[in-house]
């Protein structure tokens, strides 16, 4: 599977939004507390959903169960005009019950009802790394003009939910993190 030039841009934007809401300058983790700002100001956030969706997006981190992961696949390979409203995604995907405000809010905006299904996808391939880190390396294979990998899915019926995310654990397991993102940018090595 490829990656959309939309999605790949979009991706690395949004794991960039949420990288820079993680910790503070001491180092220490502030996700939570960041997290929960955003969510309060969803108002505001919402009049940015068509310049800067990444921005919003990460207001629904971790918001949304994936009931079948396998729909949400090919939307990976489209541009932000093919996607499908986010009534669309029925079975698919649902909010958590805390998402559904922060949701009811961004449906009002005239864009709001694509802006959720963009958010669920991108969600999607941040917290199922395995399908997202597949997308991303074929993608990147294609641009170099190597072959793809054949990628064989788990059963559409698994129910996975935002607590089955592949992130860090443990604050050592996210500073480790962080100093290999730093250190692909090109920053040295605090150690």
């Amino acid at each position: 599977m490829k990656l959309s030039p939309f999605f790949h841009d979009l991706r690395s934007a949004y794991q960039s939004e949420l990288d820079d809401l993680a910790l503070d300058s001491e180092g220490k983790d502030v996700l939570r507390k960041r997290l929960a700002q955003k969510r309060g100001e969803i108002a505001f956030l919402a009049q940015m959903i068509d310049f800067s969706p990444e921005m919003v997006a990460v207001a629904f981190h971790q918001g949304f169960r994936f009931h079948r992961p396998a729909a949400l696949d090919p939307l990976l390979m489209r541009s932000a005009d093919e996607l499908p409203e986010w009534p669309a995604l029925g079975g698919s995907v649902a909010l958590e019950p805390w998402a559904q405000a922060l949701a009811d809010v961004v449906l009002a905006e005239p864009s709001g009802a694509r802006f959720l299904t963009v958010a669920a996808v991108l969600e999607y391939a941040r917290q199922h790394a395995r399908y997202g880190a597949a997308a991303a390396q074929e993608s990147e294979d294609a641009e170099d003009g190597e072959g793809s990998a054949e990628r064989h899915d788990d059963d559409d019926s698994a129910r996975w939910s935002a607590d089955d995310a592949d992130e860090p654990r443990t604050p050592a397991d996210r500073d480790e993190a962080a100093a290999d993102w730093l250190a692909d940018l090109g920053f040295d090595r605090k150690d």
